[in-house]
């Protein structure tokens, strides 16, 4: 598939449509491909995966759904879990019988611990893989691409301990993740990205909220890069999440230009995002047994036609 040229329409700087170019993924597995760099994750990838499980320690790296979660209601609609019980120890056959308690829940499926799907964003009218941005609709919602497409997600996961590899806890707010970090943080784990696998970005940001203060946890942030998407691409990268609420530096590093990294990760290479993971335990677990790859497991819920979607991960070391 050829790649379109910068729609009339479009708004964002010409510096965004020539990274767009570089790493766009449109056609690579095809006209029908709704799923991008997940197509990387083979068969021979996840038996290699396999091989990083020596003490068979499993981490978990989701936060808690709970009413008093992360959100703030910076972002319109993304509402916390609202949990309700719709029947208590309740005698569904008569007295004495067995008794039943149910609970419903509400929250934005983007609350807390999540995958992005491929359509969470757009940018010129397009989605991944040229389709356009009217297939996501209030009904339907997202028609091509949405995260119950992804049926699996297990792969080989490597931690990029960003703060950990400078000598810190926690990034300061105004600091921008970039290519050179990231080989920083490779170094500093004695590990390398291979194609196919998940990298785990820890900038130490999630500390905030797990300290009661959820407004120093989103803004400002730290986060990725707009130059990022390059160096994930390079190595063939399936998927990429961090522990921040807004996945990207918050504000953003360029002047009024909004969720690049979004755009670029989402639309132009079509690789899952995931954010606020907590990667606190296993930042801590890494570095005491010295490794930093693992076999990780995070299939997303399948919500049909969710532009994103709750995901309870887990390491396995």
């Amino acid at each position: 598939m050829s790649q379109p040229a910068v729609p009339p329409q479009s708004a964002l700087p010409q510096e965004f449509h020539d990274i767009a170019k570089r790493i766009s993924n449109w056609g690579r597995w095809g006209a029908d491909d709704e799923i991008g760099t997940l197509n990387l994750i083979t068969d021979e990838v996840v038996r290699a995966a396999v091989t990083e499980v020596r003490s068979g320690q499993r981490v978990p790296l989701a936060l808690a759904l709970q009413q008093d979660g992360v959100q703030t209601g910076m972002i319109p609609g993304r509402v916390n879990p609202l949990h309700t019980m719709v029947k208590i120890n309740q005698e569904l056959f008569g007295p004495g019988t067995v008794a039943a308690s149910d609970d419903t829940v509400t929250m934005g499926l983007q609350a807390a611990t999540h995958w992005d799907a491929l359509t969470h964003v757009s940018h010129s009218g397009r989605i991944y893989n040229g389709r356009p941005a009217e297939t996501i609709t209030a009904h339907d919602g997202a028609r091509f691409s949405g995260i119950e497409k992804v049926r699996t997600l297990v792969s080989r996961g490597v931690l990029l301990d960003v703060a950990r590899a400078k000598g810190v806890d926690r990034l300061p707010g105004d600091h921008a993740v970039t290519p050179e970090d990231l080989a920083e943080a490779e170094d500093f784990g004695r590990v390398r990205v291979r194609p196919g696998d998940v990298v785990l970005v820890r900038t130490g940001q999630i500390q905030a909220y797990l300290a009661g203060d959820k407004h120093a946890y989103s803004h400002p942030s730290p986060g990725l890069s707009v130059r990022t998407p390059e160096w994930f691409h390079a190595r063939d990268v399936a998927a990429v999440a961090n522990d921040t609420l807004t996945f990207e530096i918050f504000p953003p590093e360029i002047e009024d230009l909004w969720l690049p990294v979004h755009a670029l990760d989402l639309v132009e290479m079509g690789m899952l995002q995931g954010q606020n993971w907590n990667l606190e335990e296993l930042s801590a677990v890494c570095a005491q047994e010295g490794r930093y790859a693992f076999l990780l497991s995070a299939t997303p819920e399948p919500f049909v036609g969710g532009t994103g979607t709750p995901v309870a991960p887990v390491a396995v070391l």
